[in-house]
């Protein structure tokens, strides 16, 4: 008797499903920590970014954080460290549904973004999902017909050069969504460290209004919670709010300022 396997909705598929005005929250894992993946993935937000860029985290890594987020309802998104179609094809076949792209500048930028997670004749993703975590080693039926429905694919605007492209950029097909950085966004703006400065928020409403223009929903990362209420007021789709090392930092400082001797 043959065995079937279908996998779980992308978060493209998860933000199309949103009624008016809803949102998807979520954090980021950059520990590298199973444990820790896993009780985010079951905490009851709704999704998960396991960070390969500014991380520990690599592709040895992300299987197992997969693996312990497997069955949970956060939906995992795999941070790729870098726009380069040998990467994004490995963190693919090793079962990376939803990918985020960072550092995508140009319209030229996303179309290679959109080319290396499709297959032939729609992309160059290299075909070996029968030897790969992807298909589930073949399990998932037809996946190398069905695999642009999928994986999902989100890029990354982050500097001020990408705000004047936003439009362009998110037009793109086989882009899903477009999610905002205002940390490094800053630093291109010469703001450094400097994420809710009024020209820094500015460039993120100005984002937001072109890639909605495009049809496509928009995401920011937003540890303020005030900003990020505001941010979801002014339309954002999905945010990130915090990060597990976070969480570990500040309860650590918050035990050992009540607790410890100071000696």
């Amino acid at each position: 008797m043959s065995f079937r396997l279908d996998l779980p909705p992308t978060l493209a598929d998860r933000l199309a499903g949103l009624t008016p005005g809803g949102h998807l929250a979520g954090m980021w894992v950059t520990s590298g920590s199973p444990v820790a993946a896993e009780i985010a993935a079951s905490s009851g937000l709704d999704w998960v970014l396991l960070d390969a860029e500014h991380s520990p985290i690599g592709l040895e890594t992300t299987t197992p954080l997969l693996q312990a987020m497997n069955g949970c309802p956060a939906t995992p998104v795999v941070r790729v460290p870098v726009l380069d179609r040998v990467l994004i094809k490995q963190f693919l076949d090793l079962g990376a549904q939803n990918l985020l792209v960072p550092m995508v500048d140009t319209r030229a930028d996303a179309e290679e973004a959109a080319r290396s997670v499709r297959y032939p004749p729609h992309g160059v993703r290299g075909v070996g999902a029968a030897l790969a975590r992807a298909s589930r080693w073949t399990m998932v039926p037809d996946y190398l017909a069905s695999a642009d429905e999928l994986v999902s694919l989100t890029v990354q605007i982050e500097s001020a050069t990408a705000v004047d492209n936003a439009e362009a950029i998110a037009s793109v097909e086989g882009i899903d969504a477009v999610f905002v950085g205002p940390s490094d966004l800053a630093a291109s703006m010469g703001l450094l460290g400097q994420q809710t400065h009024p020209e820094v928020t500015a460039a993120v409403l100005r984002t937001f209004e072109a890639v909605r223009s495009a049809g496509k929903p928009v995401g920011v990362n937003a540890f303020d919670p005030v900003q990020a209420r505001a941010y979801l007021e002014a339309g954002a789709s999905f945010v990130l709010v915090g990060a597990d090392v976070g969480l570990l930092a500040h309860g650590a400082r918050a035990w050992a300022k009540e607790w410890a001797s100071g000696d």
